[in-house]
C-alpha cells in the first residue's frame, strides 16, 4: 500500500521499496527506480520570472534529502488529494491525483495560457506487479485514457470544446522490482482494468471537487 503524507507545501508517496518508476516529473523523469513521489505546492512567490525551476526544486529535494525522489510541481493545495484503490485478479492498483483545472485544455485545441492560472492534474500510481517496459509503457497509455474519461465526463467545457485535460498534466507511474514481469497492460486484462479504475476514481473525484467549489483565482492552479 502507498504511505501518503501531507505536510505543505510537500505531498508524499512511499512505495515500501523502490519501484520502477516511469514519469515526465520535472525531477527525476523518465525511467529511474524510486521508492517516494513527491508533489510540492507552489505559488506566485515561488514562481519568480527568473526562476530556474529544476535546480530550484533539486536543491528544495536537496535540503530534505530527497534527491533520489520523484518530484512533481503543483499550485493546488496538496491536502486537496484523492486516493483510489482497485483489486481484480489478484492485482491491486492504487492512485493519488491532485487535481486543479484554471489552465484546462482540449486535446489539439491549444488556448492562450493565462498567466494566473496554471492549473495541473498530477498523479502517482503504484502497481502491484512487475511489469516490462513496453507494458510500463501501455499502462502509462491506460493511466492517461482514465484522466481523460474523467475530465470528458465531469470537466469544464472551454471556447474550444470539451476540457481534456490541462496544459501541464504529469503521471508517475511505479512498478514493483520484484516478481514475474507482466507482458501486457492492455484493457482486456485484469491489470488494465484495475489501472483504468483507480485513476479515473482518483481525477473524477478530484474534478468533482473543482467544479462544485473553485478556489478564488489565486490558489485556482
Amino acid at each position: 500500500m502507498m504511505r501518503i503524507a501531507c505536510d505543505r507545501p510537500w505531498l508524499g508517496v512511499d512505495l515500501g521499496a523502490p519501484h520502477r518508476v516511469l514519469s515526465w516529473a520535472v525531477h527525476c523523469p523518465g525511467l529511474v527506480s524510486a521508492q517516494r513521489i513527491l508533489w510540492r505546492e507552489v505559488r506566485d512567490a515561488d514562481l519568480t520570472p527568473d526562476l530556474d525551476v529544476a535546480p530550484w526544486l533539486a536543491a528544495e529535494l536537496a535540503a530534505r534529502d530527497e534527491s533520489g525522489s520523484v518530484a512533481m510541481l503543483t499550485s493546488r493545495d496538496v491536502r486537496r488529494h484523492n486516493h483510489a484503490v482497485a483489486r481484480i485478479g489478484g492485482i491491486e492498483v492504487e492512485a493519488l491525483a491532485t487535481v486543479g483545472l484554471s489552465n484546462a485544455e482540449r486535446v489539439g485545441r491549444r488556448r492562450e495560457p493565462d498567466p494566473a492560472g496554471w492549473g495541473t492534474i498530477n498523479m502517482a500510481v503504484r502497481i502491484g506487479a512487475a511489469l516490462d517496459l513496453p507494458a510500463l509503457v501501455e499502462a502509462m497509455t491506460i493511466a492517461a485514457q482514465a484522466r481523460t474519461a474523467a475530465m470528458i465526463a465531469l470537466g469544464p467545457v472551454l471556447s474550444t470544446g470539451q476540457a481534456t485535460g490541462t496544459g501541464t498534466d504529469c503521471i508517475a507511474l511505479a512498478a514493483r522490482l520484484d516478481g514475474t514481469a507482466l507482458p501486457h497492460a492492455g484493457l482486456h486484462t485484469a491489470l488494465g482494468e484495475a489501472l483504468g479504475r483507480a485513476c479515473h476514481d482518483a481525477v473524477a473525484a478530484g474534478v468533482r471537487a473543482w467544479m462544485q467549489a473553485p478556489p478564488p483565482l489565486a490558489g485556482r492552479r
